[in-house]
């Protein structure tokens, strides 16, 4: 049976200082698969786009900037990641420059600019660091997120196969 996933992106603006983060606090609708998680920016590929295209419209769209700079850091493909176990296979982007003021929320919650040790420090192997930074995201977030920040200026190629919510495995390549 081929492979079909749900194609999307998810992205990663940083502040112009490069000290923080806009993330999207998922508080807004208590039937959302990722409800009280923090997350970067994103969604699905529609048929007439390229990803940067998408990932640009999903960023007006979701945070009401336009994207100025950005760089694709990597894919994942999440075999069973969705709400009811559908695969999907993300484009991963870092957004360096971007015009206008965030939105402060949207339907889906509220954004917020985290500073990026504390993100770092939400995906790090220290089980205290993790603790202390008190971010909850998606388990599988501490593997990738990394990742998008790392100075490597080479792009992850990923896999990382989920069953009930949860990753169950994680394989990475560099080119």
């Amino acid at each position: 049976m081929p492979y079909t996933p749900i194609l999307g992106t998810l992205g990663y603006v940083l502040s112009p200082d490069g000290k923080h983060v806009l993330m999207i606090h998922r508080v807004g609708r208590d039937d959302d698969h990722a409800f009280g998680k923090y997350n970067g920016l994103g969604g699905k590929l529609e048929p007439s786009e390229d990803v940067a295209t998408c990932m640009r419209r999903e960023i007006r769209e979701e945070a009401g900037i336009e994207v100025q700079a950005m760089r694709l850091r990597g894919t994942i493909s999440w075999p069973g990641f969705g709400k009811h176990g559908e695969d999907w296979f993300g484009f991963v982007f870092l957004i360096t420059a971007f015009s206008g003021e965030p939105f402060e929320c949207t339907a889906e919650g509220r954004l917020e600019w985290v500073p990026l040790q504390r993100l770092l420090d939400a995906c790090s192997p220290d089980p205290s660091a993790r603790a202390r930074a008190a971010l909850p995201m998606w388990p599988g977030d501490v593997h990738f997120v990394p990742l998008v920040f790392s100075d490597d200026p080479r792009q992850f190629h990923a896999v990382m196969p989920y069953c009930e919510g949860k990753p169950v495995g994680w394989q990475v390549s560099w080119v």
